[in-house]
């Protein structure tokens, strides 16, 4: 076990997860929300979470592979109903960004898009906001030491709500949470993190601890993904993989790039419900080739770690893993690209990328992954 302050409290290792009630007793909540989703509540992970406590708290699961806000609003309504006085969110990034989404609007009037951060919203995010603790259940997203959600609003735009009082309050990182989780899931989970430690890397915003931090976790997170995978109990590998996931999480603080700035808005496509990890994995290969120019020396210093030039190691990764070879592949239609395109100069992962692309260039970018 191990706590590590570092953006906010970390409490690390197996088993943590028992301490829940004493964690959330320490910030003085005394009436979580529980945030989750059906799936887990299926597998009874949200009644054996509930179980830990003395008063079961109230429980929100309808959380959707994709956060919505009209899912954030019927988790608010759960919570003012219930008296309640902060959030536990346990699951995937899905319920730790509807987590984070719960606490602004439980202190500021909706709608929540006024919040994100393309529409000026950083500055309306005022503190304190209630407390919340978040338990990952996937090693991917990181958003358990994040600073943002991503949500799709009410509009049909996917959009990234961003303000250091978003930091969890405690994130609590138990790797044996993630034994259960199938090979594909893993993979999936295992690439956002890589993509969030390559983006990293590659922004050209001055910050090299957060740079080394991308380095160490994209390290950890290649040593380990193909065990995880192959082994869903290989404890080592979990471990590894939580630990580079949480990292990736970390570094990024420095700032996203295309990868991103593409992903979300394929994530808010009608009709599809598309993986944000699978999509990152998907789109890396194209868009680490776009950037070669533009990242210098930071290049080779890829290539040494990773053993041979990015764009091929990672489209290799993905193969091994039984990743999808092109967004064709998950369902995406090429009609859909142009407006995914004019989407992503509008996220704010665009402006971070090292170098900036224009419409055309990311719908180029589109079809070479497709």
């Amino acid at each position: 076990m191990a706590t590590i302050t570092y953006l906010t409290r970390i409490e690390f290792g197996e088993g943590e997860t028992a301490k829940l009630p004493d964690y959330c007793a320490g910030l003085g909540l005394r009436r979580p929300l529980l945030v989750t989703d059906a799936g887990l509540t299926a597998l009874g992970l949200t009644a054996r979470i509930a179980g830990l406590f003395e008063a079961a708290p109230p429980v929100y699961d309808g959380t959707p592979a994709n956060p919505t806000e009209a899912a954030v609003m019927a988790a608010l309504a759960v919570y003012r109903q219930e008296g309640c006085d902060g959030i536990l969110a346990v699951g995937g990034g899905s319920s730790l960004d509807l987590g984070k989404a719960v606490r602004i609007l439980a202190a500021h009037e909706p709608p929540l898009a006024r919040y994100a951060a393309v529409e000026g919203g950083v500055a309306r995010i005022k503190g304190p906001l209630p407390p919340m603790v978040a338990v990952p259940t996937t090693a991917g997203t990181g958003s358990e030491v994040g600073r943002g959600a991503v949500i799709i609003m009410q509009d049909g735009r996917k959009l990234g709500v961003l303000s250091p009082l978003l930091l969890p309050s405690i994130a609590v990182c138990d790797p044996e949470l993630t034994f259960g989780l199938p090979p594909m899931l893993t993979a999936a989970t295992g690439m956002d993190a890589l993509a969030h430690c390559l983006e990293t890397f590659m922004s050209p915003a001055v910050n090299p601890p957060a740079d080394a931090i991308a380095l160490e976790g994209l390290a950890r997170g290649l040593g380990a993904i193909r065990r995880a995978v192959a082994d869903g109990r290989d404890r080592q590998a979990r471990w590894d993989m939580m630990m580079a996931a949480m990292e990736g999480a970390m570094a990024f603080q420095k700032g996203l790039g295309a990868v991103h700035a593409l992903s979300h808005p394929l994530g808010a496509l009608k009709g599809l419900t598309l993986h944000h990890g699978t999509l990152n994995a998907v789109l890396l290969p194209a868009v680490l080739r776009f950037n070669r120019a533009a990242i210098g020396g930071k290049w080779d210093r890829l290539a040494v770690l990773l053993g041979g030039d990015p764009d091929s190691v990672i489209a290799r990764l993905n193969a091994d893993l039984g990743l999808p070879a092109g967004l064709s592949g998950m369902g995406v239609g090429a009609a859909a690209l142009p407006a995914v395109a004019a989407a992503a100069l509008k996220d704010h992962c665009h402006a971070t990328n090292p170098r900036l692309a224009s419409e055309a260039e990311y719908l180029a970018l589109l079809q070479e992954a497709f």
